[in-house]
């Protein structure tokens, strides 16, 4: 772990290991980090805020371009390190790294445009000046689907707003963690200002940050029954918080939307990380005039789509984070068919060639999806993508909207005054109008409903860290 500087064991000595989840591989073994050795990180971070708030901005900006260039250096190191942890492809790997690497140096330039004002005041003898101030410590907690970006979404904004920050990885990715907090070592950021607690059992870290007095802020991405414990326990408190949270995006494509155009669309984005994606569209409503050739070629594509180590050339679809992953696919699949479904391909485990040692589902397209099934309901997480049809834009905006989640929706249509009421009516937060990737360091990243509280990227990111302090001047 990284505390105050320094690298250090847990305070009891335990250890847990990492395995490889393409392959079943111990691929280390980190320390088991408990509620004492998350206390010694908060009291180091609460001691380094008092030093490191008052920084200039610019010098804050200096440590973030720093930590950019040496990420950008070991891009190639990092990539290789969260295939073998994680296990997506490496060449998604790849542009993970260069995606966190985005936000270090967005935030590198953002922390320079923190900006106050002064207002008019009713009185003659009066003045008001606002000024933006940092919250404080910060306790993050970031997911195993994106082991390195989702650090960076965190630690970038915050630092660059003057707090600091204590960061409990995901418990099956901490190895990722670990290469990037070398990096913020490297880069020489004050001690204190960043650390690190990996632990197998997230649970005492969580309710230290909750209830330890020093943390001003909590921010967390995962599922949404978390995410809802954490903001309870933060309100009693009253902390502020940021949740990132599930999703069940609905992929909506128009009748005058070339069908072989969306649905090259949809296997880019559905797939991508095997599915493991909030923003991964779970449910594809498709006009039933084009729904054939929309499915025709979405199984071609996903036909040649092949699974495997990450390692490999041509591996596109990586293995899932578990076995509990594999049979809530498995669970989802199953149902769909039993209850009318048809299966246009996949639907069944990969255990060929040496896959057995890993948690593998096959690329899975499902037509004729209806409401009564799981998958229409429940956020999958796994590679497989559920069809739907639907013959008017009312009905699809309804049936869309018919979620507590709200996080990503797709719309594909050339038609602009449809594509401005499908954005204006989708009860999401972020909406990919014939734009499968709607998403960068310089955007704002978020849902409504279930799907999470404020946002991450763009200006809005270091909102979320900053508190607004007036200043009433009699003269």
């Amino acid at each position: 772990m990284y505390i105050n500087g320094q690298w250090c064991e847990a305070a009891d000595n335990s250890r847990f290991p990492v395995s490889n989840p393409a392959t079943g591989d111990i691929l280390g073994d980190v320390p088991n980090g408990g509620r004492d050795d998350v206390k010694k990180a908060i009291d180091a971070a609460a001691d380094a805020f008092k030093s490191w708030s008052k920084t200039t901005a610019y010098q804050r900006s200096q440590f973030l371009y720093r930590a950019y260039t040496l990420m950008i250096e070991k891009k190639e190191h990092l990539a290789v390190t969260m295939t073998s942890e994680q296990g997506k492809p490496l060449k998604a790997a790849r542009n993970e790294v260069q995606y966190g690497a985005d936000f270090l140096l967005w935030y590198a330039e953002e922390a320079k445009r923190i900006y106050g004002e002064t207002l008019p005041a009713p009185r003659g003898d009066q003045r008001f000046i606002v000024q933006q101030h940092p919250v404080g410590v910060v306790g993050a907690v970031t997911p195993w689907n994106y082991p390195i970006s989702m650090l960076t979404r965190k630690i970038a904004p915050a630092l660059a707003a003057g707090c600091t920050i204590v960061l409990k990885p995901a418990e099956s990715t901490p190895l990722c963690a670990v290469e990037m907090f070398k990096i913020f070592e490297e880069a020489g950021i004050p001690e204190g200002v960043v650390n690190l607690v990996t632990a197998e059992d997230p649970k005492p870290i969580g309710d230290e940050f909750i209830n330890n007095p020093k943390i001003a802020k909590l921010t967390f991405t995962g599922s949404t029954n978390v995410g809802k414990m954490l903001a309870q326990g933060a309100a009693a408190n009253m902390k502020r918080v940021s949740m990132e949270l599930g999703g069940h995006a609905p992929f909506i494509v128009f009748e005058d939307a070339d069908p072989e155009h969306a649905a090259k669309g949809v296997s880019l984005v559905k797939f991508l990380n095997t599915g493991q994606a909030c923003i991964s569209p779970n449910r594809i409503f498709v006009h039933k005039s084009i729904a054939e050739p929309f499915i025709e070629t979405l199984e071609n594509r996903v036909r040649r789509m092949r699974g495997g180590n990450g390692m490999e050339d041509g591996i596109s679809i990586g293995p899932l984070v578990g076995p509990g992953a594999v049979e809530k696919v498995e669970r989802q699949v199953n149902d769909a068919v039993e209850k009318g479904a048809r299966l246009v391909c996949g639907g069944h485990r990969l255990l060929d060639d040496g896959l057995d040692r890993g948690h593998f589902y096959a690329p899975t397209v499902l037509a004729d999806v209806r409401e009564d099934m799981l998958i229409y309901r429940e956020e999958t997480f796994g590679p497989v993508a559920p069809v739907l049809t639907f013959e008017s834009e009312d009905e699809v905006l309804e049936k869309a909207n018919d979620t507590n989640y709200g996080l990503a929706a797709y719309v594909y249509t050339p038609n602009i005054g449809r594509a401005f009421r499908m954005f204006e009516g989708l009860k999401f937060g972020i909406i990919g109008i014939n734009d499968i990737n709607p998403t960068a360091a310089a955007a704002p990243f978020g849902g409504m409903k279930e799907s999470g509280l404020g946002r991450e990227g763009g200006h809005e990111g270091i909102a979320e860290y900053l508190e607004t302090k007036l200043g009433g001047f009699s003269i």
